[in-house]
């Protein structure tokens, strides 16, 4: 899905969308609409697919979110609806919608519900517990998604449960790539996070869905292909090992003396138990999916591939087959395969 001429909505780019089937079993993406001036809506689009089951374009439908609140609106005028992950919540029988909204207190996490995926309900920000003494309030926050079912808490509760990486000062990829090599990794501030919703049961208030109490590090930076960041990607989905995700990871490309850092993008994959979603299975230890494309390497933002958004075959009879859906250097979209093999490689699992 590339930027549509013309089209005043998608003037800087088409990426990072979420994806989900819907009640009629068809693939919708919401891809992150950016118009001039980095101002940013959330689009509706139907996937298509050929005879073999392989999806190769969309029909756009409209607009799920634009910018109308003021967690998700600047003083200035600008503002931003982003890089959403979709996800069917059974026990709530809900689409759930975990977006970045970005305002004049920067990037956080807000979040939406829909029973059709047309109309949305917005719930608000996000709002996380401290937890060891780490703050996790009026900290920037992107990438966020949620599991499909409700998964066991540290206490053993089930609750609604969400990944997420706070963006603490000093932990973005710009920032590390300016420090001195070898540096010291901040375990709880450069990690992914599992944080769960107790209080999110078959019969609560849907704006009880925005808080988190409790929270576990999930997942640090080790390999050197995420060695500047990692960060959340596609939404949990099961497979016959556990929960998959595809997340991101960032380096730093080779430059001449005296030059800026150029980053790079990869993804990767992290393994959970399916009972105790805490416990790492297996982590790659090499991306899975790296800019190599000319789309991936030249662009707004270039050198990036993006994973936002998941869909498991089942439609085909391919229950081990994954649809990758991301964003190509920030400004459109593109999809890859994964297969599941039948067994897990031999990587060790890494926290």
């Amino acid at each position: 899905m590339a930027p549509e001429p013309g089209n005043p909505h998608e003037a800087e780019g088409v990426l990072n969308p979420g994806a989900v089937r819907g009640p009629d079993g068809q693939l919708y993406l919401f891809p992150r609409l950016v118009a001039r001036g980095n101002y940013s809506r959330i689009g509706i689009a139907r996937v298509r697919f050929d005879v073999t089951g392989d999806p190769v374009g969309v029909d756009r439908l409209g607009i799920a979110l634009e910018p109308a609140e003021d967690f998700e609106r600047r003083s200035e005028g600008g503002g931003g609806c982003e890089d959403p992950r979709v996800t069917f919540v059974e026990p709530l029988q809900l689409y759930v919608m975990a977006y970045t909204a970005l305002s004049d207190r920067g990037p956080r996490i807000a979040m939406a519900i829909s029973h059709d995926l047309f109309t949305w309900q917005r719930l608000g920000l996000a709002t996380f517990r401290p937890y060891k003494g780490i703050e996790f309030a009026d900290v920037d926050n992107k990438d966020a998604s949620v599991f499909p079912v409700a998964i066991p808490d540290p206490a053993g509760q089930l609750s609604m449960a969400i990944l997420q990486r706070p963006l603490f000062s000093g932990t973005r990829p710009e920032d590390t790539a300016a420090q001195v090599e070898p540096r010291l990794i901040d375990l709880d501030r450069e990690s992914i996070w599992i944080s769960y919703c107790s209080t999110a049961k078959e019969a609560c208030a849907p704006l009880h869905l925005c808080h988190f109490g409790l929270h576990h590090r999930l997942a640090t930076p080790v390999a050197p292909w995420e060695r500047l960041k990692i960060g959340g990607g596609t939404p949990p989905v099961m497979t016959r090992h556990g929960w998959l995700t595809v997340y991101h990871g960032v380096s730093q490309l080779s430059t001449p003396p005296g030059a800026a850092p150029a980053l790079c993008y990869s993804a990767g994959v992290i393994v959970l138990s399916n009972e105790f979603p805490q416990r790492v299975l297996y982590r790659s230890a090499d991306p899975v999916l790296k800019p190599e494309l000319l789309a991936e390497r030249r662009g707004m933002v270039s050198n990036v591939v993006f994973p936002t958004a998941i869909d498991r075959r089942d439609d085909i009879g391919q229950p081990d087959r994954f649809d990758v859906y991301y964003g190509m250097a920030d400004e459109r979209i593109g999809v890859a395969r994964l297969d599941v093999p039948s067994q897990l490689p031999t990587a060790p699992a890494t926290t």
